[in-house]
């Protein structure tokens, strides 16, 4: 989080919020997972479709959904959220507006989410274009594509998204998607849901957060047919109802607390996790020589020993999660051997590897693949968090570095991570959040 700047002469001085991590630490405990972030705040959006209350449960207590919330509020809604509860309720009146402003989109990419129940809704949307992270090119063409199919004319105009549905209503249609993007997938499952007639969504995302929203419509009064699968059949109806609706777990959370444990050689027992959305990390960390153990409400991960390092190819779901790609690169920065990572969904990913490089870590990128090194040890020294996934990875890199390490950039971790040093502390970290003054 950035504050107001103090002028100075040629520099001026800022406040930033950094973590101080003392390394050569091992990790045991218990952590709880909350809601997953990329399926809570598109719920959020998922509510302007029903006029009414509708109570989201399970949403995480991150600054994303402080940003959705108030992207919702200024479309007219109600919208109150309880950190300790974890429950955002969302009042949607008969009349809401159509404009999203660029100030929120810009800071949020999932702000995207609103663009199909505007159009549902209201019959047009003005999205500013989206922001984020910075991983890489993540383009509109295929919402564009599948919303023109449904019959809308769609124009960019000062740095909108300008969308306008036809005079009777979006058309169902038969949409393929080049890729199976989970945005796009989302737009048009949210916009398919009240247009007229089927909408059938070929090659879509399959992702667990794609079925959350998928369930959650079907609860609201939705036709949707082949639910986790990559063919989503939309039979459009009138309208829908509010409901009271549970998010599905953070898999990524849940999984970065998995390498926590192999990477500290540790122990650590995750709860209110989805063991079958994890299949395939699970693979991983038995192949680094963890032992992955089911337990009631989720599972548990105890390492022993250095970890083997593991080949990683990152694909849509079911395939290996790119969100998860930077902790699995910083924990075979630290392995016995070498392993070779491939990135298959977003260029820019690599980008924290200079970072991580900076504790000594031996990673060479070309093109979408890594090839890193493992060393016994890492080295403390300061460094700065590019993105959500890359920040988990940095920090998780200076629990096992010799010294102490300065994580800059943290307004990214606490886009993703609820409480991040607070659960860390308490699974036996030397980690603390300060403010401290920055040059710019």
């Amino acid at each position: 989080m950035h504050y107001p700047r103090v002028q100075g002469s040629a520099l001026a001085l800022c406040l930033v919020e950094i973590f101080r991590v003392n390394g050569e630490t091992r990790l045991e405990g218990d952590v709880y997972v909350s809601g997953a972030k990329n399926s809570s705040l598109k719920l959020m959006a998922v509510a302007l479709l029903a006029t009414g209350q509708t109570t989201i449960r399970s949403v995480p207590d991150i600054l994303d959904v402080t940003i959705m919330s108030e992207l919702l509020r200024r479309l007219g809604c109600a919208v109150s959220y309880d950190p300790q509860t974890e429950v955002v309720v969302i009042d949607v009146p008969e009349s809401i507006t159509h404009r999203a402003d660029y100030d929120l989109v810009r800071r949020m990419r999932a702000s995207i989410a609103v663009l199909g129940p505007l159009i549902a809704r209201t019959g047009e949307a003005d999205v500013a274009l989206p922001g984020g992270d910075n991983i890489g090119s993540r383009g509109l063409d295929m919402h564009i594509a599948g919303l023109e199919r449904m019959g809308c004319t769609v124009t960019s105009e000062h740095g909108y998204l300008v969308v306008q549905a036809p005079t009777g209503g979006l058309v169902g249609t038969h949409v393929y998607l080049d890729f199976p993007s989970v945005g796009a997938t989302e737009t048009l499952l949210m916009a398919g849901v009240l247009a007229n007639g089927t909408t059938v969504i070929d090659n879509a995302a399959r992702e667990p957060e794609i079925a959350d929203i998928c369930e959650m419509l079907v609860e609201m009064g939705a036709h949707i047919e082949g639910i986790g699968s990559s063919m989503l059949t939309v039979t459009g109806v009138d309208e829908l109802k509010p409901v009271d609706h549970t998010t599905v777990p953070d898999r990524i959370v849940a999984g970065t607390w998995g390498v926590a444990a192999a990477i500290t050689q540790g122990s650590i027992a995750v709860h209110n996790a989805r063991t079958e959305h994890l299949s395939l990390v699970f693979e991983k960390l038995t192949s680094a020589g963890a032992v992955v153990s089911e337990i009631v409400d989720g599972f548990s991960v105890t390492m022993d020993r250095r970890p083997t390092a593991v080949d990683i190819v990152t694909l849509p779901y079911p395939g290996f999660p790119t969100d998860l790609q930077p902790q699995f690169i910083a924990m075979n920065a630290i392995a016995d051997g070498a392993a070779l990572v491939t990135e298959n969904l977003f260029e820019a990913r690599f980008r924290f590897v200079q970072e991580l490089s900076r504790l000594g870590a031996e990673v060479r990128t070309d093109g979408h693949h890594a090839l890193v090194r493992g060393r016994s040890t890492l080295s403390s020294a300061p460094v700065e968090s590019t993105d959500i996934r890359a920040g988990a990875g940095l920090v998780l890199a200076a629990l096992v570095a010799d010294g102490e390490t300065i994580v800059h950039g943290i307004e990214h971790i606490d886009r993703g991570y609820v409480k991040f040093e607070e659960q860390l502390r308490r699974l036996g970290a030397d980690i603390s959040r300060e403010t401290i003054a920055d040059l710019v």
